[in-house]
């Protein structure tokens, strides 16, 4: 299934990369922006913006702060996932607190799951 999006929503998709948190942006300069498989910061899928999507490896990174732990956003965050897996896609979710304690095994996670969702993608596709 090929990804819609709300074109409505581009402009806030913009906004949150201008304005991105510090973990955000950590994450992104310091490891996804030279990574060898591409990723996108905040792309519009469906009605959502996923903080990082990576299309080789359908992969979409989610950076939660405490407001997803709320009962509110724990029922908004599962809803969204399954939204999002209806367009084959893994959404993996990493705290803050991950990126500000333990940088190097995030990196190290994220690695592993785009080797692995590759591998799986690619066995599908042949």
């Amino acid at each position: 299934m090929s990804l819609k999006y709300n074109e409505k929503i581009i402009p806030l998709a913009k906004d949150l990369r201008t304005n991105a948190t510090p973990q955000e942006n950590h994450l992104w300069y310091d490891f996804l922006r030279g990574y060898p498989v591409r990723f996108q910061r905040q792309k519009t899928i469906d009605n959502f913006i996923a903080d990082f999507y990576c299309h080789d490896a359908k992969l979409i990174i989610e950076i939660d702060g405490s407001q997803h732990y709320t009962e509110e956003g724990l029922q908004k965050d599962e809803l969204r996932t399954e939204i999002l897996e209806e367009y084959d896609l893994k959404v993996i979710r990493i705290t803050n607190k991950q990126i500000d304690t333990n940088f190097q095994g995030v990196c190290i996670f994220i690695a592993r799951i785009v080797n692995e969702t590759m591998q799986v993608n690619g066995s599908q596709n042949k």
